[in-house]
């Protein structure tokens, strides 16, 4: 009895702490911002469609802060909304506009010349830059549920747990798509198992 009411009052601070983060909507887009932008990018592939996602991503949850439950850290919220207004460009059909606009945006593979390396050699950025064109090409050919759990695996480094609550599948359906991924990337990569 003694364990579930500090488990109640454990889950009470984190929900009144993440509201009053989620008050002050500054506060929120400085913590969060860069987070949810990578992701969104690196789901979407559009540097500008990707700035607008996050921008209605957070006027959203700043709406929608009376909603938060505090189940799940802020970040994972974040991700969850930025996942249906995904879903809803894709489903909604409004990406073949930005497809045909690909070709005149800001690629993500050309952001690796700016990467930060151990070397600053040319030699080094051309292979660091030659290296994210064939992981990027390879997490393009992953299925849509396979690239967005290897992404908010990697390269948000959320757990299976926040994984499943942010997409709403199942832990073992995460598991599933994320092993599936990263064998097609090994294997697009030349890599073994």
């Amino acid at each position: 009895m003694q364990i579930a009411i500090n488990a109640s009052m454990i889950h009470l601070e984190r929900q009144v702490t993440a509201i009053s983060e989620l008050d002050d909507i500054d506060t929120l887009v400085a913590a969060y911002w860069p987070r949810v932008l990578r992701y969104v990018t690196f789901s979407i592939g559009d540097a500008d469609l990707a700035q607008t996602i996050t921008q209605d991503c957070f006027l959203k949850a700043y709406k929608g802060r009376a909603s938060f439950r505090g189940d799940c850290a802020v970040s994972t919220w974040l991700i969850s909304i930025a996942n249906n207004l995904i879903r809803d460009q894709l489903r909604l059909k409004k990406f073949q506009f930005w497809r045909k606009a690909e070709a005149t945006s800001l690629d993500v593979t050309e952001m690796a010349s700016f990467l930060p390396s151990d070397e600053s050699s040319p030699e080094r950025r051309l292979l660091t830059q030659e290296r994210t064109e064939q992981v990027k090409a390879a997490i393009d050919l992953l299925s849509v549920n396979q690239r967005k759990i290897f992404l908010l695996r990697f390269f948000e480094g959320l757990n299976i747990e926040e994984i499943a609550e942010s997409t709403g599948m199942p832990v073992n359906t995460v598991k599933t798509h994320l092993y599936r991924g990263i064998s097609a990337i090994r294997a697009s990569l030349g890599e073994g198992q």
